[in-house]
């Protein structure tokens, strides 16, 4: 839900309760510590809030006490729902640390923070490395850390622009992270459509991250980049659907068999044009292609031509091999 909360512990613990019932693994929050992590000096990304004259301003109130933090994770995990939540300090890193959470989400603008990298490997839990603003150079260097730690790591493919256009997506890049970090990879979408998460898992992503919003009409600066609840749920189902269908190793030969009475309707026979006298010589005029395909396979048709009936047929009737002679 990222800040979708507003600062609301209530709104916090209701969008626990709607993303409950999606089928969502997780639920990931941003843990700010205005007095740690920025100055008044910081420029707006967008000038949204007006009850906030500072930036500074609006982290303040985004915060929550530790006990807040507390009730939030027995919340998602009386529901079943990993709780995670980006740190965007030192300071909240610590908090986190007592609060626990699942894995630890690198939001991409602390990529390059080495300390803050530090301080979460020490305890040894899964690393979602975010890359939205990083050069590859970057990302080498915090990934190489990482793993020196010998800490499970997921590369996330990110755009840092809200919404993200379709162009800037980049879904080639969870291949090339792949290869290039041999590690998990995933996708932080911030595009705002359900589409870009099924895309990617047609890729064998192992973490799909996206922002959710109670409403399309809530107030806040990452909501062109969310998705609603119902759409949340519409793309779990279709994440699940595709998952499910990529395990699957169809055998075309088995599935063949299994669809023989389908293909008995679909197919076609070898059928007497007309009526047709006993001893008569076949000609190919004297036959054509019908359904079902219960009789004579058509491909059989140069074995027909030639040979004589041992006994008189007639219109529509399906040619059989015993009638030849």
């Amino acid at each position: 839900m990222g800040q979708a909360h507003d600062g609301s512990l209530g709104t916090a613990h209701a969008f626990i309760d709607s993303l409950s019932d999606t089928g969502v693994d997780a639920v990931k929050f941003q843990t700010h510590i205005a007095t740690a992590e920025t100055t008044p000096h910081e420029p707006w990304r967008v000038r949204f809030s007006t009850q906030d004259k500072t930036r500074y301003d609006y982290w303040k109130r985004m915060e929550f006490s530790e006990n807040q933090w507390f009730e939030l994770k027995k919340h998602a995990d009386d529901l079943n729902l990993k709780f995670l939540s980006s740190p965007f300090s030192l300071e909240a890193v610590e908090l986190l640390k007592k609060v626990g959470v699942h894995a630890w989400k690198i939001a991409s603008g602390e990529v390059v923070n080495q300390e803050m990298l530090d301080s979460i490997a020490e305890t040894k839990q899964d690393v979602y490395l975010s890359t939205g603003m990083s050069t590859i150079d970057e990302i080498d260097k915090s990934v190489k850390k990482l793993k020196s730690k010998g800490l499970p790591l997921t590369v996330l493919q990110c755009t840092s622009t809200y919404p993200t256009p379709a162009e800037k997506i980049g879904l080639n890049m969870i291949s090339f992270f792949r290869e290039r970090y041999e590690s998990n990879v995933g996708l932080s979408d911030h595009s705002g459509k359900i589409y870009t998460g099924l895309a990617a898992a047609t890729l064998g992503i192992d973490v799909l991250e996206v922002h959710v919003t109670l409403s399309k009409d809530m107030f806040g600066p990452d909501i062109s980049s969310s998705i609603s609840v119902d759409e949340l749920s519409q793309l779990v189902e279709g994440v699940r659907f595709i998952e499910y269908v990529l395990a699957q190793n169809v055998d075309k030969d088995i599935i063949a068999n299994e669809l023989k009475p389908m293909r008995n309707l679909f197919t076609k026979s070898i059928v007497y044009r007309k009526n047709i006298e006993k001893n008569t010589i076949i000609k190919r005029k004297d036959v054509c292609f019908k359904k079902p395909g219960t009789g004579v396979d058509p491909s059989r048709i140069s074995e027909i031509i030639g040979k004589s009936l041992k006994r008189s047929v007639n219109v529509d009737d399906l040619l059989s091999l015993e009638d030849l002679q």
